[in-house]
C-alpha cells in the first residue's frame, strides 16, 4: 500500500511542473506590459526599464519559469500588480469562503444523490425512477449561472442573494453548485446498483430469504458505491475550483471571485496565483480518490 500511495505522489510531480509551465507560458504571452498595467500612466523610459529590472521581466523565459516555480515551493506565488499585495496571502484568505462553499455542496450533493440513487434502482421504471431520473438530467444539463439567477428571482426576500455574512448567505448557493453534482451521483448510484443486482451472489443471497433491504445494504450497496466513492472524492477538489460562476453570480469573496477580479484587471500574478492554487487542488482530489479506491478494493494495487 505504501508504495502505491508512493508511486501515485511521485507521478503527479512532473504533472504539476506541466501545468505551471503552461499556465506560465500563456500568461506571459498575453499582449500588454506588466508596468503599464500598475502605472496606469506613461512613465519615463528610464523609469520603466528599471521596473522591468525589478521585476525580472527582461531575463528569459525559462530562468523566470524556475525562479517562479522555487518561489512556488516557498509558498511565494508573487504580488499582485492591482492590489500590490501578496497572491498567497489574497488566496489564504478568500479560500475559506470557497471551502465552506465547496464542502457544503458537496454534503448536499450526496446527502440527495446517493438516496435518490437507491430509490430509482429499487424502483427501476416507475413514476419515482422515471421522475428522480428526469430531474437529475435537469440539474447536469442547466447552467450553473441560469440556475443561480432563477434562484436569486425566486427567493429574493425570502433568503440573501448575495454576501457570505452568515451561513442563510450559502443555502441558495449550496443548492445550485450542488444540484449538478447530486444529479450525476443518482445517476451513477443507480447505474451501479442495478449492474450488481444482476449478479449471482445477490441472487445467492436472495434465494437464503433475505429481505430485500437487507440485501442492498449488506451485499449489493458497498460494491455499487466504490465508484461513486471516486467520484465524491474528486467532486471535492471540483467543486472546490469550479466555484467560479456561483462566487460570481452571490458576490462571495471567494476564490473564483478573485479570479474573475484578476482577469478584469489583467493582474497576471493573481490569476496565474489561483488557477494553479485549483490545479494543485484538482491533482489533490485525484491524489486521494486513487488512494481511496486502492483502500476499498485491493485489486488495483500496483506491487
Amino acid at each position: 500500500m505504501g508504495k502505491y500511495i508512493t508511486k501515485r505522489v511521485l507521478v503527479t510531480i512532473p504533472v504539476l511542473l506541466g501545468i505551471i509551465l503552461l499556465i506560465f507560458y500563456m500568461l506571459n504571452v498575453v499582449p500588454g506590459d506588466p508596468v503599464t498595467v500598475m502605472m496606469k500612466e506613461h512613465l519615463k523610459e528610464d523609469v520603466i526599464e528599471n521596473l522591468r529590472r525589478t521585476m525580472h521581466l527582461d531575463d528569459p523565459f525559462f530562468l523566470r519559469y524556475l525562479r517562479y516555480v522555487w518561489d512556488a515551493l516557498r509558498g511565494d506565488l508573487g504580488v499582485s500588480w492591482k492590489l500590490n499585495r501578496s497572491v498567497t496571502a489574497l488566496i489564504a484568505t478568500a479560500f475559506p469562503y470557497t471551502l465552506r462553499l465547496a464542502v457544503a455542496a458537496a454534503l448536499f450533493s450526496w446527502i440527495m444523490g446517493i438516496p435518490v440513487g437507491i430509490l430509482s434502482a429499487v424502483k427501476k421504471n416507475s413514476l419515482m425512477d422515471h421522475l428522480s431520473m428526469g430531474l437529475s438530467l435537469f440539474g447536469v444539463s442547466m447552467p450553473v449561472f441560469w440556475v443561480a439567477l432563477i434562484l436569486q428571482n425566486t427567493f429574493k426576500g425570502v433568503l440573501p442573494v448575495s454576501g457570505a455574512n452568515s451561513w442563510q448567505c450559502y443555502i441558495l448557493p449550496t443548492v445550485v453548485l450542488g444540484w449538478s453534482s447530486a444529479g450525476r451521483i443518482a445517476r451513477l448510484t443507480r447505474s451501479n446498483l442495478l449492474e450488481v443486482m444482476r449478479n449471482d451472489y445477490i441472487r445467492t443471497a436472495r434465494s437464503k430469504g433475505l429481505s430485500p433491504l437487507r440485501v442492498i445494504s449488506r451485499h449489493a450497496l458497498k460494491n455499487a458505491l466504490i465508484p461513486v466513492i471516486t467520484v465524491m472524492a474528486i467532486q471535492i477538489s471540483s467543486l472546490l475550483s469550479g466555484a467560479v460562476i456561483t462566487e460570481s453570480v452571490f458576490a462571495i469573496p471567494g476564490v473564483g471571485s478573485l479570479a474573475v477580479s484578476a482577469i478584469n484587471n489583467r493582474d497576471m500574478p493573481l490569476l496565474q496565483g489561483t488557477v494553479i492554487f485549483t490545479a494543485v487542488l484538482i491533482i489533490a482530489g485525484n491524489l486521494v480518490a486513487d488512494v481511496l479506491y486502492s483502500v476499498i478494493d485491493p485489486r488495483i494495487r500496483v506491487e
